[in-house]
């Protein structure tokens, strides 16, 4: 499903099932579209069958159900964008939790997909810089300048990767988005390398020169932003233009509007907080120390750290140092030592394979982002641990009048750019190693102690030996195969192997650990992924969707993190028998296919937390 067009899918079922007036309501559930058609005569049921995208197609309790699997939410929103029938084209629940947390969980999504390639890049990095440092490489050789480009040109054409996965998130088209951050790029190129003259104005509106390099929020917004005017676009321009002329008109939007507003915005904020932290620094060092060092990681998020590096770079040449160069050591490490203590206090080994070469790379070369965006941002509680220590060493260090004598990236290897020359005080590099040795210490220990919950974030979400998992049972009951199950697709497994349970008691439990990803408002149906990628979806009852949630009581809400054995729901199954439902529970492994085998243990009764089925991997 993932390579099917869901807005065409949506528009190619609406018309088979006779058009938008032949359509009395709509409605979804876990797997399947259910329509209420107002003349079934008129729906095609082979040709609906017949779509790329569609499981199966059945007709029960008077309604039309087209069965898409996980991927329906996605359908069932663009049905509300090229239709009046949802009325919502929002797709599925908000985020729930404050500003910071729903922030969080954006930044941390968009990020996701390329994680491992932006560790691999930076840890490719951090060891060209330690080979340079060594003299096991010419610095100034061409290996050394192919290796370099390599690990650092995901960092520089970051805007491009998040481009891509910002528009799968905010459902633009993600060639345009790409488009849109290669604008920013190329601006970025001609203002910062000389090629041609930096453009000045765009029909006599002033621009301001700003680099994009390795920045996050400008194309994100930018891409959000995008989103909604494609959709726009594509309601009221005609089909026979609509293909191109969407494109078209969004990058003539889209690309002048970021560069006239986004960037110039980031720009000033930014010498702002530089006026704000340089004025702080001629009075209370400490002080202005303490606010770099706590903030600058925040700083590097959104794009505002580019204001200091002019003032660092003049520095430099002017006077052959930068104080504030020197508070910037002790929250790059403080990061990095964060994430180490994830790596040897976590339970996750995907956590922990992530966690270990990002330290390396903070350390080294002073790359955080893949520690800050995959590990220290998504716990949020390492992220401000390293913030702490950070302001802290920063506080420390400043104090001391500590000092960069040569512009390099915070890191281990850059240790030497603080031995005082000139004007640096002479003792100001015993105080910049002490402030960040106790940078740290303090986001290793706070981390440590207290970083990681292990609880509810950490908890593995089965048991996995020599690739063996095992799923427990959701509910206490008679376990059955799913060829008994009255229901034809969950019967013939087209939404993945499992098993089902015929109820004894009502409470629903989780049957492994991970992220509650649907939880539906009538708690009929659950879909929780665990963290080795693990998709399971239980589903209380035969149709029990029309009761609406009569009956149904849910202990849990989409994104939430669970551990096996955790509460779901608790239903009323005499209520639900008397409606005339049957109250047989599926739980089926939906994305099957990826493993070797899935092995129902069917056929006995059951407690919930025994196990139900085996997944061999």
């Amino acid at each position: 499903m993932a390579s099917v067009d869901c807005r065409s899918l949506a528009g190619d079922i609406l018309a088979k099932v006779g058009g938008e007036a032949n359509v009395g309501s709509v409605a979804h559930c876990a797997t399947r579209l259910r329509f209420k058609l107002k003349d079934s005569g008129k729906a095609d049921k082979a040709a609906v069958e017949k779509l790329p995208g569609v499981i199966a197609v059945m007709e029960a309790g008077g309604q039309f159900q087209v069965v898409i699997g996980n991927n329906v939410p996605l359908v069932y929103a663009e049905l509300g964008r090229i239709s009046q029938l949802t009325g919502d084209a929002d797709l599925g629940e908000a985020e729930k939790g404050n500003l910071f947390n729903r922030f969080v969980a954006l930044i941390s999504s968009i990020f996701l997909p390329f994680l491992w390639t932006l560790a691999g890049a930076a840890l490719l990095k951090a060891f060209v810089g330690a080979a340079a440092y060594f003299g096991w490489l010419d610095a100034t050789s061409n290996t050394y300048g192919v290796l370099n480009a390599t690990g650092d040109a995901v960092l520089k054409f970051l805007p491009v990767l998040l481009a891509i996965t910002a528009a799968k998130r905010f459902k633009a088209n993600q060639f345009t988005a790409v488009v849109l951050a290669g604008a920013l790029m190329y601006l970025e190129i001609t203002a910062w390398t000389g090629l041609k003259a930096t453009p000045s104005d765009f029909f006599g509106i002033p621009i301001v020169a700003v680099s994009y390099v390795g920045s996050v929020i400008p194309i994100i917004l930018a891409v959000w932003l995008q989103g909604y005017l494609e959709r726009w676009f594509n309601k009221v321009l005609p089909s026979v233009i609509r293909n191109f002329t969407t494109p078209l008109l969004t990058l003539l939007i889209m690309v002048p509007l970021t560069i006239l507003t986004v960037g110039p915005a980031t720009t000033f904020l930014g010498k702002g907080v530089s006026w704000v932290i340089m004025t702080i620094w001629m009075y209370v060092p400490w002080l202005a120390g303490a606010l770099m060092g706590g903030f600058w990681q925040v700083f590097v998020i959104f794009g505002v750290h580019w204001a200091f590096v002019p003032i660092m770079m003049v520095d430099l040449q002017n006077q052959g140092f930068s104080v504030i160069s020197g508070a910037l050591l002790a929250p790059v490490l403080a990061q990095a030592a964060a994430a180490t203590a994830v790596f040897f206090r976590s339970k996750s080994a995907k956590r922990r394979e992530l966690a270990g070469p990002g330290a390396v790379s903070g350390f080294l070369a002073g790359i955080t982002e893949p520690i800050i965006y995959g590990v220290n941002l998504p716990l949020k509680r390492p992220f401000i641990f390293g913030c702490v220590g950070g302001a802290i060493g920063g506080a420390i260090g400043a104090q001391a009048g500590s000092a960069m004598t040569g512009f390099a990236m915070p890191s281990v290897l850059a240790i030497p750019t603080y031995l005082p020359q000139g004007a640096v005080p002479a003792g100001s590099f015993m105080w910049q190693m002490i402030g960040t040795g106790v940078a740290i210490v303090v986001a290793f220990v706070l981390t440590f102690l207290f970083g990681v919950k292990d609880s509810a974030d950490e908890a593995e979400a089965t048991t996995v030996v020599s690739g063996v998992n095992e799923i427990a049972a959701p509910m206490n009951g008679e376990l059955i195969g799913l060829s008994q199950v009255k229901d034809k697709v969950f019967a013939a497994g087209a939404l993945g192997k499992g098993v089902a349970v015929i109820p004894s008691s009502g409470e629903v439990y989780a049957p492994i650990a991970g992220t509650v990803v649907s939880a539906f408002p009538t708690g009929h149906a659950f879909g929780i992924k665990s963290d080795d990628d693990v998709e399971v979806l239980v589903h209380i009852g035969i149709d029990t969707v029309a009761l609406d949630g009569k009956g149904f009581t849910s202990s849990v809400v989409q994104g939430q993190k669970v551990a096996a054995g955790d509460l779901l729901a608790s239903v009323d199954l005499k209520s639900v028998k008397a409606a005339g439902y049957d109250p047989t529970t599926v739980m089926v492994i939906t994305n099957s296919t990826k493993f070797a085998a899935v092995l129902p243990a069917e056929g006995h009764t059951v407690s919930h937390g025994q196990t139900a089925i085996v997944i061999e991997r």
